[in-house]
């Protein structure tokens, strides 16, 4: 192979590569903002729901 064919092959693989590593690093960022608390749509504010009607209903079957 020539200088230019080892050239070709590199910046192939440099493509792949940074094609790759740019993907997981958008399924990170948008993972991560389903964490944030967002006024009601993210899975933190469901969680955070869910948690306050639990404490409710426990609270509820103790007084009883």
């Amino acid at each position: 192979m020539n200088p230019a064919d080892w050239v070709a092959v590199v910046v192939g693989i440099c493509t792949v590569t940074a094609a790759f590593l740019g993907a997981v690093q958008w399924l990170v960022k948008h993972y991560l903002a389903e964490l944030k608390p967002n006024g009601g749509g993210s899975m933190n504010d469901r969680l955070v729901r869910v948690e306050r009607q639990i404490e409710q209903i426990y609270e509820h079957l103790l007084k009883q």
